[in-house]
């Protein structure tokens, strides 16, 4: 029988075939090379646009002015990292006794706004900005700071300058920060001339890698409340909690002591925290207590130091301000001599303390605070939702679709000209300045959203507008005063002591001084709250005492066994304290301020000055008689 065999032959590959294959490998070649060439050319033209029409002996002006903006630029994006996402302090809250946490915590004087913390009140608050409120923070201080640009040298050399008031367009991105500013910058000299509008400059920054982690982190902390579990393992560590002990006298904790240590265990623990990750690797087998296991490309530190503004409150039997003393169990006749004494102890602490967490690379530098919470010795319970932000946010300001007019006017109703802009779901959009106090404009369609009008002389105004429904608007603007302020104490002059003057209008906005450094204000018309507080060096001390505590305890051998006892007596050091500043003076008055009296210029502020204290006790006094304290207010026009 023969074998049945069978063979695959591949074809042959025909010549003209290989020819065509090869054809075909060279167009996509030469394609490849023209779009590597297409976007080398328009990366270069955009890096170039507007420069082909600058002559040469021009283009120094327009370098400067670049550079300017560079500057100015990488300086808001340092400044939102090192603020959380924040440049200018707003909004500012002051803490109480029960949560001594304003809405900013103090890093190394300077104030950087909570992310999440206690109110005076007891309310949780969180305040976290979306990356929009920073792109919004780095673009007005870019155009605030833009007037800073000093084109001194240039004026001397023979140019002439023109530069319009700049608008700004922030992009962070993973890696950069990408600033575009419209700012028509016009130059001319000798017969030359050139204007140029657009300037775009990219700092490289991690601002938006930084912001992303910064969230991880916070929602973690948010929905697990892991700190809060290294702080609990602090509190049971550092401190007396619950336990029971062999003795038959009492035991005694220095309440001050406690709250010290527990303060220095916070600091020392807290900041041993890591965060695994390509950073800070870890295998499983070597996994440690201080590595958490949440993943981080970049460095973390997490911080807090013991002079913060902390709340420690300790409850429980035998606590007072100055001693915890747990009682022995077993003292009663015959149990003493035979070794049956006991202390059982259980001390009840609420804690809220501040952590700062800090994101770094080198220089550059990305942090915020959180306040721990620690209730009755268990952590606060997980709070549910994310801190969530859409980076495809919907762009409102794209869609100017309502015709709008708005007409500015002075209290006497003559035509103001000033710059107007629109607000609507926490996007800000520049409408543009009117002329002859009338602008023309589009608005993005909006219920109940806020028109900002800014104009030079006058105060800054803001009012509500729905723009499907009002196509007409009317803004009247107050006058803003420049005041000389003076302050008179007791009839004479301040001028060694410090006194804070705030006023604050009805409408919730707030001027405060620090004088005498500081002896200038701007207002307008309106009702206002006047504070004056008045500091002297009161150097109040009090002296170092000493308070001896006695308990009863049992005596040794037979006496003890019939239940006889002996005092036992401890002595307790309490250390001298020394307050520095005192207040001295000071008032209160509710009044308004008309134009006709802000425009003579200079205004003099008389309080009463209050005894100066010399005890805890006359201190406390001055707070209470400086409530019924009133000011006395007088505008000089020579």
């Amino acid at each position: 029988m023969k074998r049945l065999c069978s063979q695959v032959i591949n074809p042959p590959i025909r010549p003209e075939w290989s020819r065509r294959v090869k054809a075909q490998i060279s167009v996509y070649v030469i394609i490849a090379l023209v779009l590597v060439l297409l976007i080398v050319f328009l990366y270069v033209l955009r890096s170039n646009v507007g420069q082909e029409d600058i002559p040469q002996e021009l283009r120094p002006v327009f370098d400067y002015y670049q550079e300017c903006i560079r500057s100015e630029a990488a300086l808001a994006v340092n400044l939102a990292g090192a603020g959380g996402g924040r440049i200018f302090i707003e909004d500012y809250v002051p803490g109480s006794e029960y949560a001594p946490f304003a809405s900013h915590l103090n890093f190394l004087g300077s104030p950087v706004k909570y992310w999440y913390f206690i109110q005076g009140n007891g309310i949780i608050q969180e305040s976290v900005p979306t990356k929009s409120d920073i792109e919004a923070e780095i673009a007005r201080f870019v155009e605030g700071r833009l007037k800073n640009c000093k084109f001194d040298y240039y004026y001397s050399q023979g140019y002439n300058i023109s530069l319009g008031d700049p608008i700004a367009n922030v992009v962070i991105l993973e890696n950069k920060v990408e600033v575009n500013v419209d700012s028509g910058l016009a130059v001319s000299r000798e017969g030359e001339s050139a204007e140029k509008n657009d300037y775009l400059i990219e700092v490289t920054s991690k601002l938006g890698k930084f912001y992303n982690l910064a969230l991880d982190i916070y929602n973690d902390e948010k929905q697990n409340a892991f700190l809060e579990d290294y702080a609990v393992d602090v509190l049971y560590n550092y401190a007396p909690v619950s336990g029971v002990e062999i003795q038959c006298g009492p035991k005694i904790w220095l309440t001050q002591q406690v709250m010290d240590d527990l303060r220095t265990g916070l600091q020392e623990n807290i900041q041993t925290i890591k965060f695994e990750g390509s950073y800070y690797k870890l295998t499983d087998d070597k996994r440690k207590y201080f590595v958490h296991d949440l993943a981080s490309s970049e460095a973390v530190n997490l911080l807090y130091l013991k002079d913060w503004p902390s709340r420690i409150e300790i409850n429980g039997d035998g606590v007072d301000d100055e001693i915890m003393v747990g009682e022995p169990v077993g003292t009663d006749a015959g149990m003493g001599a035979m070794g049956f004494c006991y202390i059982p102890y259980h001390f009840i602490y609420d804690m809220q303390f501040p952590v700062m967490v800090q994101l770094y690379d080198g220089n550059e530098l990305f942090q915020y605070p959180i306040v721990v919470v620690i209730d009755k010795n268990v952590p606060r319970k997980a709070l549910s939702g994310e801190a969530y932000v859409d980076d495809n946010e919907f762009q409102l300001c794209e869609f100017m679709s309502e015709d709008m007019t708005v007409n500015l006017y002075d209290s006497n109703l003559n035509r103001v000209d000033g710059n107007v802009s629109f607000e609507c779901f926490n996007q800000k959009c520049r409408l543009g300045e009117s002329q002859g106090g009338v602008l023309r404009t589009g608005a993005p369609a909006c219920v109940n959203g806020y028109l900002h009008v800014r104009a030079d002389g006058f105060a800054d105004k803001k009012q509500i507008v729905s723009t499907n429904r009002e196509n007409f608007v009317e803004v009247i603007l107050e006058r803003e005063r420049d005041l000389d302020v003076s302050l008179f104490v007791g009839g004479r002059k301040l001028k060694d002591e410090i006194a804070i003057v705030s006023f604050t209008k009805d409408d919730g906005s707030v001027k405060t001084l620090a004088y005498p450094e500081q002896n200038k204000v701007a207002l307008s018309e309106g009702s206002y709250e006047v504070k004056v507080y008045v500091y002297g060096n009161s150097s109040i001390t009090l002296p170092a005492s000493s308070k001896t505590q006695c308990v009863e305890v049992p005596r040794g051998g037979l006496l003890g066994l019939l239940g006889s006892t002996k005092e036992q007596c401890f002595d307790i050091n309490i250390p001298a304290t020394k307050i520095d500043s005192a207040l001295i003076g000071g008032g209160i008055l509710n009044t308004y301020l008309l134009d006709s009296e802000l425009a003579k210029g200079k205004l003099e502020i008389r309080s009463d000055r209050l005894p100066k204290p010399t005890s805890i006790d006359k201190l406390a006094e001055n707070f209470e008689v400086f409530e019924t304290k009133r000011l006395y207010l007088e505008f000089d026009g020579s």
